[in-house]
């Protein structure tokens, strides 16, 4: 038996990265999988965006591990597109019991002030209504279900600040408030909350050179390793970065029953970031 075994798990941002590695990783463990991606373009995003191939090979890999997976295009902003998708997929899978509320962009550096209001808009409205909007399509489903475990995916930039990216701070701050909300109004159903906060990850979102570029502002065209240098240097434990899977361990655990009395926690996957 696996440690999600018969479990139903929506995973919000699937198509690759973190979303497809927690996919996988509760795919190995027995859960079947509801799965969205936007799989286009977020024009304030610098990073190049998921596509429909992308959720395709989500797709083909869960398939593999003998799983099942019910995976649709949908943007977390759009409030009757996710019911739709979370809808049918439970239509099919028969219940739901883990929330990876997961989507999110990285947006385009610049100082607070200097932030176009459109990039603050659509960075609100992802990285922090598109978590509310994916968790109060998935409740309904979690409650008729007897209970299960909600786990939002934050950062250590929900904990502490960072210069420069005062839209993402902000939203990922109040992923933590909307956690710890959530965990009080929901334990009567035996749903727990907690909201999860990675260091930076060996994934698209951070390997490229906005990036790069953030974290190394005094080199004209800073590389990976320059930014592996900074990177290190946040951290507690000697590395630059974590990998997808390190976090996915952690979504796993906090779905499984092994947490089944762990909730209202905002925890660090961070290699001590936080603590430095």
């Amino acid at each position: 038996m696996g440690r999600v075994e018969g479990k139903v798990a929506f995973i919000t941002g699937a198509a690759r990265g973190q979303g497809r590695s927690h996919a996988l990783r509760l795919a190995e463990e027995g859960a079947d999988i509801i799965a969205i991606d936007i799989c286009e373009a977020v024009p304030t995003n610098n990073i190049p965006p998921a596509s429909e191939k992308d959720l395709q090979e989500t797709v083909r890999q869960v398939e593999a591990l003998d799983r099942r997976i019910i995976a649709t295009k949908a943007d977390v902003r759009d409030y009757d597109a996710v019911k739709a998708a979370v809808d049918e997929g439970v239509a099919q899978l028969g219940r739901l019991d883990i929330v990876a509320a997961n989507a999110g962009i990285a947006g385009t550096p610049s100082r607070a002030e200097e932030i176009p209001e459109d990039h603050w808009t659509e960075m609100i409205d992802i990285n922090l209504s598109g978590v509310w909007k994916s968790c109060k399509a998935a409740i309904p489903h979690l409650r008729a279900s007897g209970g299960g475990s909600i786990i939002i995916t934050s950062s250590d930039a929900g904990l502490f600040a960072y210069p420069n990216i005062a839209h993402y701070v902000s939203a990922k701050h109040g992923l933590v408030g909307l956690m710890r909300t959530l965990a009080l109004e929901l334990a009567p159903d035996m749903i727990r909350v907690n909201s999860i906060h990675p260091t930076t990850v060996s994934t698209d979102m951070v390997l490229n050179d906005t990036i790069y570029r953030l974290f190394r502002p005094d080199l004209d065209n800073p590389t990976k390793d320059d930014f592996a240098e900074a990177a290190t240097a946040m951290n507690a434990l000697p590395v630059p970065w974590v990998e997808a899977v390190d976090i996915s361990n952690a979504v796993l655990w906090l779905a499984s029953d092994e947490a089944r009395y762990v909730t209202g926690v905002p925890l660090p996957v961070d290699a001590g970031a936080a603590v430095k």
